[in-house]
């Protein structure tokens, strides 16, 4: 067979029919979803094809409480979702970004609002807001807090690096390169603003946020801000 042949390049990006699990990765970049009359809450718009009977509905704007609402409204990361359900195979992705399966055992994690991909709906979730400094982070930094036990996918541009953290030694990231840490840890703002902050580049190097605890945080070789690189 050539090489190039159709049929050449129809076997080499062909799906992966032996991949049955209900949270797959058919590529780095693709999440295979296999439902069997279940449900899933996935990032609104990361649907890239589905087959099966598969129903798709947007979160109700209610559904997790005022509170959450109120976050949804000012937040400029726009946490939006929406709910599968039923019998098929979803395929999911996100600006290309590398997806990471992991399975929560009766734990919490924090995961940056933009980067949830997909979760199972048994797996609760509140949106966290953390105030900003003069509104210097776009309003405040919203994260997304998952617990329980169940399936969760989450996003990174590129591969990241996890980083412990020890109740001796806490640690200092930018708040646009952080991606999730784990619900052990305290978290909060830490600022060195300055006249001439504010005239470079004003980002991670003045703002960072603080982890202190026992645990892990993981970070991503991009700083992503509003949706877009910097």
């Amino acid at each position: 067979m050539n090489k190039f042949s159709l049929d050449a390049f129809l076997k080499e990006t062909a799906q992966d029919d032996s991949k049955h699990g209900f949270f797959e990765l058919e590529k780095p970049e693709m999440l295979e979803l296999n439902l069997q009359n279940q449900t899933v809450m996935m990032k609104a718009g990361s649907m890239v094809a589905y087959d099966g009977d598969i129903k798709f509905k947007r979160e109700s704007i209610l559904s997790q409480g005022l509170g959450n609402l109120l976050k949804k409204a000012i937040s400029s990361e726009g946490i939006k979702a929406m709910e599968a359900s039923g019998t098929g195979r979803i395929y999911a992705a996100d600006l290309k970004k590398r997806i990471r399966i992991l399975y929560l055992e009766n734990e919490t994690i924090f995961v940056n609002g933009n980067d949830v991909l997909a979760y199972e709906k048994d797996v609760k979730s509140e949106i966290k807001m953390m105030k900003s400094v003069a509104g210097m982070v776009g309003g405040g930094l919203f994260q997304v807090k998952l617990s329980g036990t169940g399936h969760i996918a989450i996003t990174t541009h590129g591969n990241p690096l996890t980083l412990r953290v020890e109740p001796s030694k806490p640690v200092f990231a930018d708040p646009n390169a952080t991606v999730a840490w784990s619900g052990t840890l305290t978290h909060s703002i830490k600022t060195d603003v300055s006249f001439k902050t504010f005239l470079g580049r004003g980002s991670g190097e003045s703002i960072q946020m603080k982890f202190e605890g026992s645990g892990w945080v993981l970070i991503q070789p991009y700083e992503e801000s509003y949706g877009t690189a910097k």
